[in-house]
């Protein structure tokens, strides 16, 4: 007898399954439009914004400068250069004095500080934040200053071998380092707080896994949280140096304007930032004199907008060396 190969009967094959929609209710369809409409508002505004200073501005690049008040006859650029580096060495000075300092209180209260002293210390320094940069400006220019004028001459004296700390000591405190003394203390709050709240977001299993193979608690904070937070640090620093380069009432207070650029920061005669300037300026400024100012003014929203498009540069390049991945 022979057999015939029977063909193997076809499995039917199973349609995909329909994807599943979630239903979308009033309230996160009201949610989600409102959160894109503000996010356009925002855009359309930073572009009427830039619009604005951009079409101002242009009367201040002319060639012909002879009828412009405050430009004297001298180019745009040389006028505002000595402005731009003010701003820029102010903020730095602020920067690097109170980054670690801020850095250093946002790990006491996160790591080391008692949980209700830490409440305590947060507290306080969130209302920092909200004292109004009158209050700093009068404090930086009746207390802080003649409070380190002897100060200034001593390191004048015993340390003028630093190039900072070289000339005509300013009789008065009122300096490019009182300004950035009273900038840092501004900066602090707002640097402190992200730094305290990136700290607590560190994996507690990264923290206990450290303690666990011996660390100190310092070995722990170096290996395991400050890796985590780098991108987060650089964030507040970056945020703090937006506020810094913005200020206005408390530097105006405290430093006289001058055209000048140098790195001294001891002396009567320091560089003005660019906010400072227009404060001073713009009460007295008149046809020509206005476009001038707001021409300044586009110069330093360049100049901020280059500094944040920097620390988001630098965030995202090392967000995947974080001790998060």
């Amino acid at each position: 007898m022979s057999t015939t190969a029977q063909a193997p009967t076809p499995t039917p094959t199973k349609a995909p399954p329909a994807p599943i929609k979630a239903k979308q209710r009033l309230g996160d369809r009201v949610f989600s439009g409102t959160a894109l409409g503000a996010g356009i508002v925002i855009l359309v505004v930073l572009a009427l914004v830039a619009a604005f200073l951009f079409i101002q501005s242009l009367p201040a690049f002319e060639l012909d400068t002879s009828d412009n008040h405050i430009l004297k006859g001298e180019s745009f650029w040389s006028y505002v250069w000595p402005l731009i580096f003010g701003t820029l060495w102010a903020s730095f000075i602020a920067l690097l004095i109170a980054a670690p300092i801020a850095i250093g209180i946002a790990l006491f209260i996160s790591h080391y500080a008692h949980r209700r002293l830490a409440a305590v210390l947060g507290y306080i320094i969130d209302l920092l934040a909200a004292v109004p940069s009158v209050v700093f400006g009068l404090w930086g220019g009746l207390v802080l200053a003649p409070l380190l004028q002897p100060i200034y001459a001593w390191l004048n004296e015993n340390a003028s071998w630093v190039p900072f700390f070289g000339g005509q000591v300013s009789s008065t405190g009122k300096t490019i380092l009182t300004a950035a003394l009273v900038l840092a203390v501004m900066c602090i709050p707002i640097m402190t707080a992200i730094c305290r709240e990136v700290f607590l977001q560190t994996p507690k299993l990264h923290e206990e896994a450290a303690l666990a193979l011996g660390s100190t608690r310092w070995e722990m904070v170096r290996m395991a949280v400050l890796p985590f937070a780098r991108g987060g640090m650089v964030s507040a620093a970056m945020l703090a140096l937006g506020r810094a380069l913005g200020e206005t009432m408390a530097v105006t207070m405290v430093l006289s304007p001058s055209a000048v650029v140098t790195f001294l920061v001891l002396t009567a005669t320091n560089p003005t930032p660019i906010p400072a300037n227009i404060a001073l300026a713009f009460p007295e400024a008149h046809d020509t004199g206005v476009n001038t100012l707001i021409a300044t003014g586009l110069i330093l929203f360049v100049v901020t907008f280059a500094v944040n498009a920097l620390a988001r540069w630098i965030v995202a390049r090392r967000a995947e060396f974080s001790g998060a991945n």
